[in-house]
């Protein structure tokens, strides 16, 4: 049987042409395809912010070589065993003055919630390098895990006298080859000087005019002579600067000791706080259950504002927290983006989240906690 009659010519029927709109359609589509895909690699002017880790300040962490060690250890004094998690948050920045993200992350990042599209200046100030905001980022976390060891041993009743070190000085600047790391400053002018806001009060006040500025170096006290420089501010404010960081030091009654590598900033004040009186008091501060915070810390106990408090909330309830110690200055960034299954209490005061986590595991009325609203 043929399946073709080799007498019959089959011709193929006509191609039928594109209409205009068509044809019109897949131009406009190609080329649409060819923008997208030049945005895609042009620079852009923003950066990520997304959840960082979660450390458990009760618990461990790793060294740079790889060893395991507790996150915070503590001797000289009575220690205690501790339960549940005291969880410390952090944000990771996607991007940086040398290398954006492109507007394909930045359109994915900005329809999630746990991310938030910020332009390059609220993160890296214009002329600040990214090495020198990880200095200052490391600077800040040094100091901050000073202020929650004096917080939290003065909260326990410990005697905790202060002083300001000098941390670095800046190359160039009016303090270059006066003053020397490690130095600590006792007075300006003959007024005594317990914090870099009051030695800059006195550097302003005198407009530039040659501040004597009284330190201790090695065990030996002197006087030396600093002439100012002047600076002018983004919004044209004119200041005085020495041109030094300035770390306001303690002298601890008992050995503290806080290793977290690679994370930078004064946010984890507060919860390094709370980890370090949970364990040298008896029981648990947590009942064993799984709380997380946030907030910077002064020596006197005051919980201070932090950047990225919704990264965190993202964080925390990922992390299985159920808990969260938010600081009071940032409620307003906290009130209608609390991921689901998380309760937030707010705070100011070191006290307040003792009070917290005590009505939390004595299972009180929570409700009569402050939180945010």
């Amino acid at each position: 049987m043929a399946l073709f009659d080799e007498d019959v010519t089959i011709t193929p029927a006509p191609r039928r042409r594109a209409s205009r709109r068509v044809q019109i359609g897949s131009w406009s589509l190609t080329v649409a395809l060819v923008v997208m895909l030049v945005i895609t690699f042009l620079p852009t002017a923003y950066v990520i912010q997304q959840p960082g880790p979660v450390y458990d300040t009760l618990g461990t962490t790793q060294k740079a070589d790889g060893s395991t060690v507790p996150l915070i250890s503590i001797g000289g004094a009575q220690t205690y065993p501790t339960d549940g998690s005291l969880d410390l948050l952090t944000v990771q920045v996607v991007g940086n003055p040398d290398r954006t993200p492109s507007w394909l992350e930045l359109a994915s990042a900005w329809f999630d919630p746990s991310r938030a599209v910020l332009p390059m200046e609220a993160v890296f100030p214009a002329g600040q390098t990214t090495e020198q905001r990880n200095q200052q980022s490391a600077t800040d976390m040094v100091d901050s895990q000073k202020e929650a060891t004096a917080a939290a041993l003065t909260e326990l009743g410990y005697a905790v006298p202060s002083h300001l070190t000098v941390y670095s000085i800046v190359d160039g600047s009016a303090a270059t080859g006066i003053l020397q790391k490690g130095d600590i400053v006792r007075a300006a002018d003959g007024t005594p000087v317990t914090d870099a806001a009051g030695l800059r009060a006195i550097v302003n006040g005198k407009q530039g005019a040659p501040v004597d500025v009284t330190i201790e170096r090695a065990g030996q006290e002197q006087t030396v002579s600093i002439t100012p420089q002047e600076s002018t501010a983004a919004d044209g404010t004119k200041t005085w600067l020495v041109g030094v960081t300035l770390l306001t030091d303690f002298s601890f009654p008992i050995d503290v000791t806080i290793q977290l590598n690679d994370v930078g900033g004064p946010s984890a004040g507060m919860m390094f706080a709370l980890g370090i009186i949970d364990t040298l008091t008896p029981g648990s501060l947590t009942g064993g259950q799984k709380v997380a915070g946030t907030g910077t810390i002064t020596a006197d106990g005051t919980v201070g504002p932090i950047g990225g408090i919704r990264q965190k909330l993202y964080g925390a309830a990922g992390a299985g927290a159920s808990w969260f110690l938010a600081p009071a200055a940032n409620c307003n960034e906290v009130v209608g983006h609390v991921p689901s299954g998380l309760r937030v209490f707010s705070v100011q005061k070191l006290g307040d989240a003792l009070t917290a986590l005590q009505t939390i595991r004595d299972g009180g009325d929570l409700n009569a906690l402050p939180t945010c609203s």
